[in-house]
């Protein structure tokens, strides 16, 4: 059971993975922002759903690792599959300006449609190939490398949202 959200303090705001979520909520009596755990589409857990309102730190999220002798490999979550969910989750919790909401009025819309519960899966064949190869590291495998501060020196990324 991993939490939905993840606090972001004033002492993490430098990074580059905070600066694409500057816009979350931001609380004055402990100057705390939520970030998602893992992205902002993944379902909260059926159980918690109450409490998305109320206590968001205390929100399970639907999301899973693939794990192979202690390395994870991969992962992946459930999807948000209700509109007014996602919506709200934009709007209240991550604090999206209306713009931000704007940007993903599609996604919204076809889930406003009727969409089924659905999930995804990601695997890092880089870190298979380097448990294959007996290398410590990925970063002695990878193709596309990137810099300890996490950017991508091809195409710059992240960057932050507008």
């Amino acid at each position: 059971d991993f939490p939905l959200f993840t606090p972001v303090y004033s002492e993490d705001v430098g990074s580059a993975y905070t600066q694409i979520y500057k816009h979350l909520q931001t609380d004055l009596e402990n100057n705390q922002r939520w970030q998602p755990t893992h992205h902002p589409f993944t379902s909260p857990h059926p159980d918690d759903i109450e409490l998305v309102a109320t206590a968001p730190e205390k929100v399970r999220g639907l999301h899973y690792d693939v794990v192979l002798n202690g390395v994870e490999l991969g992962g992946g979550s459930i999807r948000i599959h209700n509109a007014e969910l996602q919506e709200y989750i934009f709007r209240n919790i991550l604090r999206l300006s209306d713009s931000q909401v704007d940007s993903f009025s599609h996604l919204l819309e076809a889930l406003a449609s009727g969409c089924p519960p659905h999930g995804g899966i990601a695997l890092g064949m880089d870190r298979l190939v380097s448990i294959l190869a007996s290398v410590p590291s990925i970063r002695d495998v990878i193709a596309f490398p990137k810099s300890a501060q996490g950017r991508d020196f091809t195409t710059g990324g992240p960057t932050p949202l507008d």
